[in-house]
């Protein structure tokens, strides 16, 4: 049988690139979306129109009963989540310290990890029974390296870090790996969309490569992550910045 992946914010950019990808390789995708059912379902003809399975649920990963409800829905109708990919973005502000408030920046900190917090906590029990799981969560460098202006956003990942960490260390012996993907800025996504071109144009022009990563090329590197090869990479932080940051 097929595994059953689950991507958050899967309606457009690196959610909706994942889904294609993994459909290619065999899995039923469930495409998770917020606010854009005809995004979503669009994504969903691609996929069965070129032979896949898909199937669009609207839930906001920031509230618990659509998490529980979604989650119910795919063990109804597949059996349960084998793959979790967490990229549904949780909005924030780009601004400076000085003009921060806390409610602004406590505020994506509580939303970032109550929305990991949660859709964690609802698939791993089904994954620990079937002895078998991968956890995927989108980071950014970001957390490690700070920018002018996302301070919110950093913080917020560099918490989400920490979090998946201990995650890979106490389901590691249930066969459960946890794994962090962190695209340096990614075209044609809501993130970048909040930036000025001329920002853009000069973060694509600061990557030894040139230019800035694409969708297609994050969902490869969260492929591996969600396939049965990657059984033994767990704990993981992986960068795809194409090496504007080497560590």
């Amino acid at each position: 049988m097929s595994r059953v992946a689950m991507i958050t914010g899967a309606s457009r950019g690196i959610g909706a690139a994942t889904a294609g990808v993994l459909a290619e390789r065999g899995f039923r995708v469930v495409v998770n979306h917020r606010a854009s059912g005809r995004q979503a379902e669009e994504v969903v003809a691609g996929i069965t129109g070129a032979g896949g399975e898909a199937l669009a649920i609207q839930a906001d990963v920031t509230v618990p009963g659509d998490v529980s409800a979604m989650v119910d829905e795919i063990a109804g109708r597949w059996g349960g989540v084998d793959v979790l990919v967490h990229n549904a973005l949780i909005p924030f502000v780009v601004t400076s310290l000085a003009d921060l408030t806390w409610e602004e920046l406590g505020g994506k900190v509580n939303a970032e990890l109550h929305a990991a917090y949660m859709l964690t906590k609802a698939v791993v029990p089904g994954m620990v029974s079937r002895g078998y799981g991968r956890l995927v969560y989108l980071s950014t460098g970001l957390s490690r390296r700070p920018r002018e202006g996302m301070i919110a956003l950093g913080t917020a990942k560099a918490a989400l870090d920490q979090f998946v960490r201990y995650v890979a260390l106490e389901l590691a012996p249930r066969g459960i790996t946890a794994n962090l993907v962190a695209p340096a800025t990614v075209s044609g996504t809501t993130v970048t969309g909040q930036l000025t071109s001329d920002r853009v144009r000069e973060l694509g022009e600061a990557a030894p490569m040139g230019r800035l990563v694409t969708p297609a090329e994050v969902a490869h590197t969260i492929a591996f992550l969600a396939s049965e090869e990657s059984g033994f990479t767990t704990g993981h932080y992986l960068p795809v910045n194409g090496g504007i940051a080497m560590d």
